[in-house]
């Protein structure tokens, strides 16, 4: 869907660390509790966040998760057992404003690119998405998100439409380009995540 953005908005924005998943592909331990370059995935994450945002929220299900960031809130999914979308659902309703979403295992997304994709999607878009060389060409766990996406993602969740870029089609998105996010550092880096221990040993020598 495409129109015209409305006048910008200065809204508050909170910084939301997004743990959601079993992984299944990491032995079902918490992978954000690895440690890359000597920092907890989970730690660089919120290091990163917290300068571009005004607070910080861990959305997970996880009993323990109290204990992995002290000081910050903890909230858990809204809607259980529904993937990405879930968790970018939860994200939003949680934290009751606008949200800058990174999820837990992706150490390198540095402030910079976060920063630009608040003022992005502050331009008065519902959702500001950094483009990437990925298949679907950008990256919806690192993004931001208005409270006006919380319609549109419980539409398609009771569709049982539980494609993380489906609402997509149905609110304002605006990219920002692979061009401006290489600013930044290679897109490759910038979005790698942690899905499994192989990705553990490759993030180590990035």
């Amino acid at each position: 869907m495409s129109s015209d953005p409305p006048s910008p908005t200065l809204t508050p924005c909170t910084g939301v660390i997004l743990a959601g998943g079993l992984a299944t592909r990491y032995g079902g331990r918490p992978k954000g509790l690895e440690r890359v370059h000597g920092a907890r995935i989970i730690d660089r994450v919120a290091a990163a966040l917290a300068p571009a945002t005004d607070r910080l929220l861990l959305v997970a299900n996880d009993p323990s998760a109290a204990d992995w960031l002290p000081g910050i809130a903890v909230a858990a999914d809204v809607r259980s057992g529904l993937g990405s979308l879930g968790g970018i659902h939860a994200a939003i309703v949680r934290a009751g404003t606008a949200a800058l979403v990174v999820a837990w295992d992706m150490p390198f997304v540095p402030t910079g690119l976060l920063r630009s994709l608040r003022a992005l999607g502050e331009g008065g878009w519902d959702v500001g998405v950094p483009e990437s060389d990925s298949r679907r060409g950008v990256e919806p766990l690192c993004a931001y998100y208005a409270p006006s996406c919380v319609p549109a993602i419980e539409r398609r969740l009771d569709a049982g439409d539980r494609r993380v870029v489906g609402f997509y089609d149905d609110v304002r998105v605006a990219r920002l380009g692979v061009a401006e996010v290489r600013r930044f550092g290679d897109p490759a880096r910038l979005f790698m995540n942690v899905n499994q221990p192989a990705d553990l040993t490759a993030a180590a020598q990035a």
